[in-house]
């Protein structure tokens, strides 16, 4: 599985993701747009994210790119299914999907905290899910739905 990370503002939410990914077995962490890296822009450690991530940056493989839709093409000619974590209205719920073949790799894509994924990045997606909200709230974190949906994704 590989997760893509989209336009992400805040370094502790990819520290997070890094972590998460580490437990739940992702083979390479994606990041594009103006989403952190694990080094700053001289090749040093980013402490920040160094942090959260608790090593797991340097356990994960990880690539930049300033767009994501080329990574998105080269994933789905290499076989991968993309799946948009992303409330929309043609999203169906995560618990309710299933893949349409158990052994087609997997890639996740989130986007950014406050505006989420563009029209464009769930137009190339095989799928949007969305995580069912319950109460008053209307979202989560994105690290938070990152782990949910990486974990459900296991199953």
């Amino acid at each position: 599985m590989v997760l893509v990370l989209h336009n992400i503002r805040s370094v502790h939410n990819v520290g997070s993701m890094f972590r998460t990914a580490d437990a739940a077995g992702v083979s390479k962490i994606i990041l594009s747009g103006y989403t952190p890296t694990p080094l700053d822009r001289f090749g040093r450690l980013r402490l920040d994210l160094a942090k959260v991530a608790l090593g797991a940056e340097k356990t994960i493989p990880w690539e930049h790119t300033a767009a994501a839709a080329p990574a998105l093409v080269r994933l789905q000619q290499a076989g991968y299914l993309l799946l948009a974590i992303e409330q929309s209205p043609n999203s169906v719920s995560l618990f309710d999907w299933h893949p349409p073949s158990p052994s087609q790799p997997l890639a996740l894509i989130v986007g950014n905290e406050v505006r989420g994924l563009s029209p464009a990045i769930l137009k190339q997606c095989d799928a949007i899910l969305e995580i069912p909200m319950r109460g008053a709230k209307e979202s989560l974190n994105v690290s938070v739905a990152a782990g949910i949906a990486l974990f459900t994704a296991l199953k």
